[in-house]
């Protein structure tokens, strides 16, 4: 069965650092990208952050370049977001999510919650 596990989210005040993880099972994981989404309230789903461990490739979203990290332990199959200087506008469920062509699995969200 495909888990994808993301944990980590909480309610910080602006400026302050979260980290997410997303640990996942159930597929081969070195083979796919994994990326981190978000989705605050009464917006469409964006794309955050991407990484994939295939190849080192990473991604990441201009609104979040400079403030976000995302790692990958291939021993832990899991998958990092570290978030520094979070802003407000950073509020929203983050969900994890691996791909793989037709593969397309996606993780409950975590909620983040910046307070000004």
């Amino acid at each position: 069965e495909v888990q994808l596990q993301a944990s980590g989210g909480g309610l910080v005040q602006a400026g302050g650092s979260l980290r997410l993880s997303c640990a996942a099972s159930g597929f081969t994981f070195d083979d796919f990208a994994i990326g981190w989404f978000r989705q605050a309230p009464g917006k469409e789903r964006e794309g955050v952050s991407c990484i994939s461990s295939s190849d080192g490739r990473i991604y990441y979203a201009d609104s979040v370049k400079g403030r976000f990290t995302i790692s990958s332990d291939n021993a832990k199959n899991t998958v990092y977001l570290q978030m520094n200087s979070l802003k407000p506008e950073d509020t929203a469920v983050y969900f994890c999510n691996a791909r793989l062509g037709v593969y397309d699995y996606w993780g409950q969200g975590t909620l983040v919650t910046v307070s000004s």
